[in-house]
């Protein structure tokens, strides 16, 4: 098979011939139809992000593909079905905490990393074997467009936060990083699980306007000023009454006083639930008030990705129409693309702007 390798931090990817991977036990082997290029993607391959992947690796975030065979253990699967790949694979030996890479992409301790050198390789290829459970079959419709359903991978990261934060129809919910690529992700998706109002906060004033354009009146805009007893003010203002929950999506570059001022917008036992990467790259780290936790009865949660189910749910989520990829603006590249799918990914990484690869044309 064809397949785009990183050989070193730094280089551009390598489009080339290697052997076709063979699935095991409790394996299945797909042919890739379309994968999302994540918009930092760019700063992973670089180093900059500093992410524990292994070169040589075919990386990528999980992808739609076809069935191309099924191990013994598999008892709804059949060959030819169009199926969502999810990245997060769980070692099978710790049903408590068990160790997690994403497949292609990242891992979690050393566990995790003795996990991604078994699940080495991910979706920039034409083919993939992954563990059985981490097939989700779709809808017919999905084999029409796979490469608009491979939003999968974007929006299932922050509907995983907003499961972890139990949002609840007619709440109000603060997005933070809601001009971001998982921010406007989270926008769209706690809107289709019925939040009353959403307080988007950003400095983007395009993407702002465009959130609003699709989601007013039941969302409010927030142009923040950087200084945060004001932006915190500001966004309070435009709740116009209690927020019941935020949900931090910001990047390793943004500061940790942008967190802390939209994580102290909520109410008495209101929900916050961390997801960004502030502090990943350095500076200084989140630093919340004990004493307003406390006597405010507040839960703070810590999310990386999302449970198992989660892939269940926006795949109904989807299917039923009550999350619309519709309006979403898919720029497609072929394998021998990749490079330059990498470079428009991190030019267009705005609301709703999906770059993929279509690895089999």
């Amino acid at each position: 098979m064809r397949a785009a390798t990183l050989t070193d931090f730094g280089a551009p990817l390598t489009v080339r011939d290697v052997p076709d991977p063979r699935a095991g036990g409790g394996e299945v082997l797909v042919e890739v139809l379309a994968t999302c290029v994540p918009p930092y993607a760019a700063e992973v391959f670089s180093g900059e992000r500093r992410y524990p992947l292994e070169p040589p690796v075919v990386p990528g975030v999980g992808g739609i593909g076809r069935v191309v065979s099924v191990g013994p253990d598999a008892t709804r699967l059949r060959t030819g079905d169009i199926v969502w790949c999810d990245s997060t694979v769980r070692a099978r030996d710790d049903a408590l905490t068990p160790d997690i890479t994403l497949q292609g992409w990242s891992s979690r301790g050393e566990g995790g990393a003795r996990l991604a050198r078994h699940m080495h390789d991910g979706p920039f290829a034409e083919l993939m074997r992954v563990p059985t459970e981490n097939a989700y079959p779709l809808p017919e419709a999905a084999a029409a467009d796979p490469a608009r359903w491979s939003a999968l991978g974007v929006h299932t990261i922050p509907y995983g936060g907003l499961l972890a934060g139990r949002l609840q129809a007619g709440e109000t919910i603060l997005i933070n990083g809601a001009t971001g690529n998982l921010g406007s992700s989270a926008v769209a998706i706690a809107l289709a699980m019925g939040a009353g109002k959403v307080i988007a906060p950003g400095r983007n004033q395009a993407a702002l306007a465009l959130l609003t354009d699709r989601f007013a009146p039941r969302l409010t805009p927030v142009e923040l000023t950087g200084d945060e007893d004001t932006d915190r003010a500001a966004m309070q203002a435009a709740a116009d009454g209690p927020i019941d929950m935020a949900l931090d999506l910001l990047p390793p570059q943004a500061p940790a006083t942008a967190t802390r001022a939209a994580a102290m917008t909520v109410r008495e036992y209101g929900r916050i639930i961390l997801m960004g990467g502030v502090g990943m790259l350095g500076g200084a780290d989140l630093a919340l008030p004990y004493p307003w936790i406390m006597r405010n009865s507040i839960t703070l949660r810590g999310q990386w990705m999302y449970p198992r189910t989660a892939n269940v749910g926006m795949i109904r989520l989807i299917a039923s129409g009550a999350l619309d990829l519709a309006p979403e603006h898919v720029t497609r590249f072929t394998l021998d693309q990749v490079n330059e799918a990498i470079t428009h990914a991190a030019k267009h990484n705005g609301p709703y702007d999906r770059t993929v690869l279509t690895p089999i044309g």
